[in-house]
């Protein structure tokens, strides 16, 4: 791509109608967009074409699970505080591609070792990581990435995690979501874009977490992004297990 020619990225995080994108222009910072895909394949042949895509959902999935879980979760985890609860436990594939979640957590008690069931807030998770996998190749990690919320917070806030939680008893925390509106708002994300009303199907929590992951993928455009963990894995489809921050 010509070094005169914008480079766009996109912060992508999941909601209840399909995807959402925060798309940045980083050779013009006043054109930020907001929009919503129903399949991830959507995203990939979005045009202007998207450099980096940094997305909130686990890519690669081992076909077992060790104690401690997937590589990258248990790397992320230690930094976040009392924020680690975010971090879901993601199984192995073939529980992913289980539809029902009894059969689900059984297969994930057979592929884990030790045997550890599914969570409901992972499994409700099960349709998004199946659409990417559904796409993903070694080919597509040069433009996609995994990224996490609360770690991308936490690179944005000086490698500290966010003192208030997003939500408290599955309800939105207005004074968290406020605390990470400000820290996006110093990285130069614009207020009124950051207050707009989100798309319906879409939470306000949605739209902060994109906006986040696209200054992860802005970061990891330019070479200042590193993986969690450093040595991270690869799973049976050849796949990088690690978030980006």
């Amino acid at each position: 791509m010509p070094e005169d020619r914008p480079k766009y990225v996109a912060g992508v995080d999941g909601c209840k109608i399909g995807w959402v994108a925060v798309l940045r222009n980083l050779t013009d910072p006043a054109d930020i967009a907001l929009k919503v895909f129903p399949a991830f394949a959507d995203i990939l042949q979005h045009q202007p074409f998207l450099s980096v895509i940094a997305v909130d959902m686990p890519i690669g999935l081992p076909d077992t699970i060790g104690p401690g879980g997937r590589g990258p979760e248990k790397a992320v985890r230690r930094h976040l505080g009392d924020r680690q609860s975010s971090v879901f436990q993601v199984p192995a594939r073939p529980a992913v591609y289980e539809e029902d979640y009894r059969l689900a957590s059984e297969v994930a008690m057979r592929t884990s070792q030790p045997p550890k069931k599914v969570s409901k807030q992972c499994f409700y998770l099960f349709p998004k990581m199946r659409d990417i996998d559904a796409v993903m190749t070694p080919e597509l990690e040069a433009r996609v990435f995994e990224v996490h919320p609360e770690l991308a917070f936490w690179r944005l806030n000086g490698e500290q995690a966010m003192s208030l939680p997003k939500k408290i008893k599955s309800r939105a925390n207005p004074d968290g979501l406020d605390q990470r509106r400000d820290l996006l708002m110093s990285h130069g994300t614009p207020r009124d874009f950051l207050d707009q009303k989100p798309p319906r199907g879409c939470g306000r929590d949605d739209l902060l977490d994109a906006a986040a992951n696209s200054l992860i993928a802005e970061r990891i455009l330019k070479g200042e992004a590193e993986p969690f963990p450093k040595d991270y894995r690869r799973d049976d489809r050849a796949l990088r297990m690690a978030i980006w921050a």
